[in-house]
């Protein structure tokens, strides 16, 4: 494991010019692997287009089967800055173990030996809770399409354009995957000490309030179906939290007492 480097005062205290070198060397990493990952992303772009397009499509076949899914593109620079936000969040997503290392070491300074020890498993799970809420989300946007498409009546067929529909698309597929990094932020919380099972469950009912008010302005829709999907996982992931948190608690009081 790396050392903080040294500074005045306590060994190992970091001083403002150490944090700063630190920070940069840390963005610097994080920034190479998105790099790398979003040229992985303009390569496999023709792969992804069927992948992505396929929701759209199945909202489509039903609106008007007698015609083929295609998405328009109504400027000449419309298909490159498709291809350029897809390639950005895929190497979001590549690059993501890299990105949330670099994160989890930059504050690892401040926590005892006992916490540095979690980098390896919240890296590994962060990435697979993003991916499994992008999953979540690949399921819920046609519900959501179905409900946008259908407001306008059986007068207006459906033709997205390329851009509106990614842009559609990326929100809620990164909504999702943030939403399902939440129980990790409030355990990582818990360890260091900043909340408790106990604050958790005092601000229960405002956290709940607050889920459905975020769902309500993530989702693009304002049917109960679409916003249940969102604020549901929330509720649900700060419950889970708290228990972690209870369960982190009783661990130390065994080990101080």
């Amino acid at each position: 494991m790396e050392q903080a480097p040294s500074g005045p005062g306590h060994p190992g205290e970091m001083s403002l010019l150490d944090h700063l070198i630190e920070l940069r060397r840390r963005l610097t990493r994080a920034v190479i692997a998105l790099v790398l990952g979003a040229v992985v992303g303009y390569m496999v772009f023709p792969n992804l287009l069927d992948l992505i397009m396929a929701p759209y499509c199945a909202v489509a076949e039903d609106v008007r089967p007698e015609q083929t899914c295609t998405l328009v593109a109504l400027t000449p620079l419309e298909p490159f800055s498709v291809r350029f936000k897809t390639s950005f969040v895929v190497g979001l997503f590549i690059g993501g173990p890299v990105i949330f290392y670099q994160l989890w070491r930059f504050i690892t300074p401040g926590l005892t030996t006992s916490e540095r020890r979690y980098a390896l498993p919240f890296v590994a799970m962060s990435q697979i809770m993003f991916a499994i809420g992008i999953l979540f989300s690949y399921l819920v946007i046609p519900f959501g399409l179905r409900t946008l498409l259908g407001f306008g009546g059986p007068g207006i067929e459906p033709m997205l354009s390329a851009s509106e529909y990614l842009s559609f698309f990326l929100t809620l597929s990164i909504a999702f995957g943030l939403v399902f990094e939440l129980p990790l932020v409030l355990i990582f919380l818990s360890l260091v000490g900043v909340v408790n099972s106990a604050s958790l469950r005092k601000a229960r009912p405002y956290a709940i309030l607050a889920s459905v008010v975020a769902a309500a302005f993530i989702t693009p829709t304002n049917d109960a179906i679409t916003l249940l999907f969102m604020a549901g996982p929330m509720v649900f992931f700060y419950e889970l939290s708290m228990l972690f948190a209870w369960l982190i608690e009783r661990r130390r009081r065994k080990a101080t007492g």
